[in-house]
């Protein structure tokens, strides 16, 4: 429920309305409950107060106008006009006690008439009190009933009186009011009905009104999301004249800009991939002739003077490095065109980094490098591309040494239950966070000043980060100025595995990571 409120506009905006609606109908059903409940009191308080008010001068004047002359007389009267005030059949019951004031003299004939199903509780000695004090006012109390085992609400009223040859007596009227009870229940309950049928209408309301708001607006998320995952000829209806169909005419001319935008990019980037794939397959015949007169010359330098013989080993160093320079443009040109398929196959890591190191040796000699390797026990399987792992560790391995300053080459070789990783570490130079931003950027150098032993074409990491990218692993970069740089490859034992961590650091903790 909670994930539905969090994802559906509709369903917060009417969850939220029906909440208000119930809080206000709840309100207001209770308002007009404490009314009629009131109301239905007050209108029957006022007729048992009329009513008793009758007894009791009814009762008064017919004691007062009788001729008694003894008890035995009294007590006929008494038994004759007290039950009368008794009301049994019916819904309004009423019931009489005819009570003896505390310190009058008891008369050894003379007996109160009580109504024989009254419970003398239902006359608390509050009320006794306040009548006999209050000498003609009539006194009154709401009271609990019970009544066919169930309590129902009545009220207790009672008077003074005054009986000759008896004395100073208290007159009772026990009202039943079940029946005001359950017509305010019966309005209750169609009040509570009609809450309810009326929050069950707000709802649907509110949700029809809701969804023609938000559907467009949907609708239009939706297209936003088309459009980004590249349907591009995703398109809103346009229905009308209101706001929502100039938002979807507004919507409906953006993402036509956008998508002819995106064509004549997507057009131009293939323009350019051809245009660099053509020029490296142009430039690679001349370029073979030009290497085979290069090494012809080359190779008869020692018979040129030595000005001649210094730019024939300029020139095959540069014929040198235009020709990787190519390659490394087709390589690049095959990746922006998907045409590049790894050839995938069980290997042992261990082995294609020792071929790694093996071909970067002699580079490291001459730099005075010494590069220390750690290795777990065992071979290292992973499903590879032993080609172009070797070539990514040999671009890493011919960097850190070109960087380390002659300061002591670390390759770290691990492994988990998902992934294999090497870790390739100098104590060089290292960069800056906006240098590590570009590290793999193509044709950017840290220190394009800087001189080069092996002539570098500005790609090699470029081509790295596309390998590892290809092999569905990671290849990342830790570095620090003056505290050297580190780059980890991580690569999933099998093309199907994904990768949750890798098996080594980092290390140091606390650098710049990308």
């Amino acid at each position: 429920m909670i994930s539905l409120l969090r994802r559906s506009l509709t369903a917060r905006t009417v969850v939220a309305t029906v909440l208000l609606s119930a809080f206000a109908l709840v309100t207001l059903g209770g308002f007009l409950s404490y009314s009629l409940a009131n109301g239905f009191y007050q209108n029957r308080l006022s007729q048992v107060l009329f009513e008793t008010e009758r007894a009791v001068s009814s009762v008064q004047n017919t004691v007062a106008a009788a001729s008694l002359t003894d008890e035995t007389a009294l007590q006929t009267l008494i038994n004759s006009v007290v039950p009368s005030l008794e009301i049994t059949d019916g819904s309004a019951t009423r019931q009489v006690a005819l009570l003896r004031s505390p310190g009058q003299p008891q008369l050894q004939l003379f007996q109160s008439p009580i109504s024989i199903d009254l419970d003398l509780s239902t006359i608390p000695e509050e009320l006794r009190s306040e009548v006999r004090q209050s000498e003609s006012v009539l006194s009154y109390t709401p009271v609990a009933l019970a009544k066919e085992g169930v309590t129902v609400p009545g009220i207790t009223v009672g008077a003074p009186l005054t009986i000759p040859l008896a004395g100073e007596f208290e007159l009772y009227l026990v009202f039943d009011l079940s029946a005001e009870q359950r017509s305010l229940e019966l309005v209750q309950s169609a009040l509570a009905v009609a809450g309810i049928i009326m929050i069950a209408m707000i709802a649907a309301v509110s949700y029809l009104v809701t969804r023609s708001l938000v559907r467009p607006v949907e609708e239009a998320a939706e297209a936003a999301q088309s459009l980004s995952a590249g349907m591009l000829d995703r398109r809103l209806p346009e229905k009308g004249e209101d706001s929502i169909a100039q938002l979807a005419k507004s919507f409906n001319k953006m993402a036509g800009n956008l998508q002819q935008q995106i064509q004549q990019l997507d057009q131009l980037s293939r323009m350019q991939r051809r245009f660099v794939s053509d020029v490296s397959h142009e430039l690679r015949t001349p370029l073979t002739t030009i290497k085979l007169a290069g090494e012809v010359i080359f190779g008869n330098r020692e018979k040129l003077d030595p000005a001649l013989s210094r730019s024939a080993e300029l020139m095959q160093n540069q014929i040198e490095r235009f020709e990787k320079l190519l390659a490394d443009l087709l390589e690049i040109s095959r990746y922006d065109a998907g045409a590049v398929t790894p050839e995938l196959e069980q290997q042992d890591l261990n082995a294609v980094v020792g071929a790694a190191i093996a071909s970067i040796e002699p580079l490291a000699k001459s730099k005075n490098t010494e590069i220390k390797i750690v290795l777990p026990a065992g071979s290292v399987e992973a499903e590879i591309d032993g080609k172009r792992i070797e070539r990514l560790l040999r671009n890493l391995l011919s960097n850190a040494v070109e960087h380390g300053e002659g300061k002591p080459i670390t390759v770290h070789v691990g492994e988990n239950m998902q992934a294999v990783a090497v870790c390739v570490s100098d104590q060089g130079v290292g960069m800056t966070r906006a240098q590590l931003e570009r590290v793999f950027d193509r044709f950017w150098r840290a220190d394009p000043a800087r001189q080069r032993s092996v002539g570098g074409t500005g790609l090699g990491l470029a081509i790295s980060k596309e390998d590892a990218t290809l092999h569905r692993g990671w290849l990342q970069v830790w570095s620090k100025p003056n505290k050297g740089t580190s780059f980890r490859l991580t690569l999933p034992k099998q093309r199907e595995s994904l990768i949750a961590n890798s098996p080594i650091p980092l290390p140091p903790e606390g650098g710049e990571q990308k």
